[in-house]
């Protein structure tokens, strides 16, 4: 992600936020509180917080708003990776080449610092020092985080996920599941970061959501074409591994070439939605590129 505008920039700044809220907790037990830290900071390319900074850069909000929003969707997306690795969902031993959670640690404490870190998403909304207007959108701010992570987003989508294991489902309910299960998350952190750009419009986004749900579904399908097109050090952890869980994907469905036409298809669509934007989304346009062009 190194040729991404500011991609360095924005990685060690929302690194530094989330350290810095971690070293500010008290130390209830060393134990949790290491767990915590290793699920949130042992790697991962924060693409969630980057999505949130270049969005609200290029709307003119202020970038310790930002700090805020990344930090609160980085949280999210931690707490839902330990929870996935589990023995219960997917039972993985690897994440981002290192040891999962419950493999470093033990299953009881994978889950509650899973628990932490989402409560901790919600703290940093509640609790940060928002600029004077953005303090009315805090309770809205919220609210987006809430449905992209619950039972109407990523945990819907993970229901959705595990309950297609083993069973063949069509391209409609694919899609659904991803769109909850990945999109959701993806499309918060374009909405969270337009929300703390006073200037932009309803219209302006709707227009962002349309982008990021094109992309969030164009992030799905190029994952299941590298799932089974790049090496086990390339993702860092088990190539193929949806095929070995007996799970439904784009290529499973339309084949490899027809998978990467689809990718191919949304990412010209989600440039066409940002094409009307009274700002420079030049980095928008680029992360899209990212997201069809990543091979890990």
């Amino acid at each position: 992600m190194n040729k991404l505008a500011n991609y360095d920039i924005f990685q060690n700044r929302i690194n530094n936020f989330l350290s810095q809220h971690l070293d500010q907790l008290p130390v209830i037990d060393e134990k949790l509180h290491q767990a915590m830290r290793y699920g949130l900071l042992i790697g991962g390319k924060r693409m969630r917080p980057y999505l949130a900074y270049i969005t609200g850069e290029a709307l003119g909000a202020s970038l310790a708003d930002i700090d805020a929003i990344a930090g609160s969707l980085e949280c999210m997306h931690a707490y839902s990776l330990l929870h996935d690795d589990l023995p219960a969902m997917d039972d993985d031993d690897l994440r981002r080449g290192q040891p999962t959670c419950h493999k470093a640690f033990d299953e009881a404490t994978a889950i509650l610092a899973g628990d932490s870190l989402q409560t901790m998403a919600f703290d940093i909304l509640a609790n940060h020092n928002f600029s004077k207007s953005i303090q009315t959108k805090q309770i809205k701010l919220i609210q987006h985080l809430v449905s992209a992570s619950g039972y109407q987003g990523m945990c819907g989508g993970q229901a959705l996920d595990l309950a297609a294991t083993n069973q063949h489902i069509d391209l409609e309910r694919l899609e659904t599941l991803h769109s909850l299960k990945t999109g959701a998350l993806l499309e918060a952190s374009v909405l969270m970061g337009a929300e703390c750009a006073p200037q932009a419009t309803e219209k302006d986004k709707e227009k962002l959501k349309k982008y990021a749900q094109l992309i969030g579904l164009a992030y799905q399908v190029q994952d299941d074409i590298i799932d089974i097109t790049s090496s086990e050090e390339q993702l860092g952890k088990p190539n193929g591994s949806d095929l070995a869980a007996n799970k439904s994907t784009y290529p499973a469905l339309l084949g490899l070439h027809g998978a990467q036409k689809k990718a191919e298809n949304l990412f010209h669509q989600a440039l066409q939605a940002l094409t009307s934007l009274p700002y420079n989304t030049q980095s928008l346009a680029k992360f899209a590129t990212f997201i069809v062009n990543r091979n890990h």
